[in-house]
């Protein structure tokens, strides 16, 4: 059994996640996510909400997100971060592989055209970077393994 962190910002972000969970079962899973009831969701595993922060809101807030994730992965210590996007997952992949952690990213359903900023940014500390639209993949990455729909 493995501890994973499991990372999502709201909406849609979160609904991916969410739509993910049977994958995690036999395993430790800690949730973190930007809305308190989001918790009722993934009850009874573990919960911490994190600032709702973006590259175009909320901006000044980067700094107590690095620390509350920062926080979260030195008390959780995971085997696993994976995440389904946004800056605040961005943000634990890049802080867990500074710690050793082995990271995935799934960029969102919604970025047809192309990979979400975040998710280009992702692609230099994801140990798995994931796409879920086939003419997206690359042999350099991101790869395709199907899509939470």
């Amino acid at each position: 059994m493995k501890k994973i962190l499991a990372v999502a910002s709201g909406g849609g972000h979160w609904t991916e996640l969410m739509r993910l969970k049977e994958i995690f079962n036999g395993h430790d899973v800690v949730f973190v996510g930007v809305k308190s009831f989001y918790r009722s969701d993934v009850d009874p595993h573990r919960f911490y909400r994190v600032l709702d922060v973006s590259r175009l809101y909320n901006r000044i807030s980067i700094p107590l997100l690095i620390g509350k994730l920062l926080f979260i992965l030195i008390k959780e210590r995971p085997a696993i971060v994976i995440t389904t996007g946004a800056l605040p997952g961005m943000l634990a992949l890049l802080l867990g592989k500074m710690l050793g952690t082995q990271t995935v990213w799934i960029d969102s359903i919604a970025n047809v055209e192309e990979m979400s900023l975040s998710g280009r940014m992702a692609k230099k500390f994801a140990d798995l970077w994931l796409t879920q639209w086939p003419h997206l993949a690359d042999a350099n990455g991101p790869t395709y393994l199907g899509s939470v729909l």
